[in-house]
């Protein structure tokens, strides 16, 4: 039983390691309850965006997500969290209104966004938050 919970623990491990890997070349990477504190302090700049499937405004904001996890490939990390299935984290952050863009700066809280901004309002504050050009 060990030994197959090592192996799984192993494989596990080696799929987020090609995800993050994977972060370099843009997209948004789901994130969970599981990963998120490696996902947040593994990447010196993160933003994730917390959604829900019933939520209109989320849809809209996820092609921006995308478009920006682009544009910020190799600089940036984008991850997804579903507040429905990650509740815990929903409650740790206080988000009680979705859309919630959290900016990550070396795995501390730097900055939020709640609501479907535009994207360049989104891009805007990145690059003010992360000091980049």
């Amino acid at each position: 039983m060990d030994d197959e919970l090592a192996r799984i623990r192993e494989k596990r491990m080696q799929e987020l390691t090609g995800k993050m890997q994977d972060a370099g070349r843009g997209g948004v990477q789901n994130v969970d309850e599981m990963h998120f504190q490696q996902f947040v302090t593994t990447n010196p700049f993160a933003v994730i965006d917390f959604w829900a499937e019933w939520c209109g405004p989320c849809r809209r904001i996820a092609p921006v997500m995308d478009e920006l996890s682009i544009e910020f490939a190799g600089r940036v990390a984008f991850g997804k969290c579903n507040t429905d299935d990650n509740r815990r984290i929903a409650m740790q952050f206080n988000i009680d209104a979705i859309p919630a863009i959290m900016l990550f700066s070396r795995g501390q809280l730097v900055d939020r966004v709640i609501g479907a901004y535009p994207k360049d309002a989104i891009r805007e504050k990145i690059i003010r938050r992360f000091g980049l050009d």
